[in-house]
């Protein structure tokens, strides 16, 4: 009951439902972020920090490896931080001399204009991002579908509501993780099939979607 209340709240007062597909670029936000904090920060200190290159550079791998692998359950991340964690106290107990002694003679710190570069760089590119998205995306009204894709719109499909069947998946545990990502498959009547591979906060887009196919159902009948 609590739940089918919760759902109606998330759709009430909404006439439409947007979808929308982003590229897996748009998993580097976190990057972007401490990189324009690093920058920042680097920029008031009088020496290169090594803790701040460190940390971007384990930022870095982590946000390049949820962007080019997929993490199907939270097996996987146990298995990915126990190791991590594992390797890392023993580098830092000493318990692996060669190790200790090559991260100890490497200087991750990193200047300013570094941080800065990389905040421009990352910018544009999730701009363009977020920019895409706006002009290929999904709109489910209570009567129809429309698919609308290009700059002016120019190409447009419709299809009806009545039929309408949705397949949620979490393909990717640090996805769902850092931005509630996962795919949708919307399957039309006609059986045509539209496959949205990241859709953010997915949970709740298909909660109001299932609300709104259940509402439908009960004025129809």
């Amino acid at each position: 009951m609590g739940e089918q209340i919760e759902n109606k709240e998330n759709f009430l007062g909404k006439d439409e439902i947007i979808l929308r597909s982003f590229p897996k670029a748009i998993f580097f936000t976190p990057l972007f972020v401490i990189s324009i904090v690093f920058w920042i920060i680097q920029a008031f200190l009088p020496t290169l920090n090594p803790w701040l290159g460190s940390i971007w550079v384990i930022i870095f791998f982590s946000n390049f490896a949820v962007s080019s692998l997929d993490f199907p359950s939270t097996r996987f991340l146990i298995i990915i931080l126990g190791t991590l964690i594992a390797v890392l106290l023993l580098i830092f107990l000493g318990l692996i001399p060669i190790l200790a002694q090559l991260s100890s003679s490497i200087n991750l710190g990193l200047p300013a204009e570094f941080y800065m570069i990389l905040t421009i760089i990352l910018g544009i590119i999730l701009g363009l991002v977020i920019l895409s998205s706006r002009f290929d995306y999904y709109k489910i009204e209570r009567n129809e579908i429309i698919h609308k894709k290009g700059i002016y719109s120019t190409h447009i499909e419709r299809f009806p509501v009545r039929g309408l069947r949705i397949k949620k998946e979490i393909p990717d545990i640090f996805e769902y993780l850092m931005f509630r990502a996962g795919s949708l498959t919307l399957i039309f009547s006609k059986g045509e099939i539209a496959h949205l591979n990241t859709v953010l906060n997915v949970k709740k887009k298909a909660e109001q979607i299932d609300f709104l196919l259940s509402s439908l159902h009960v004025m129809i009948e």
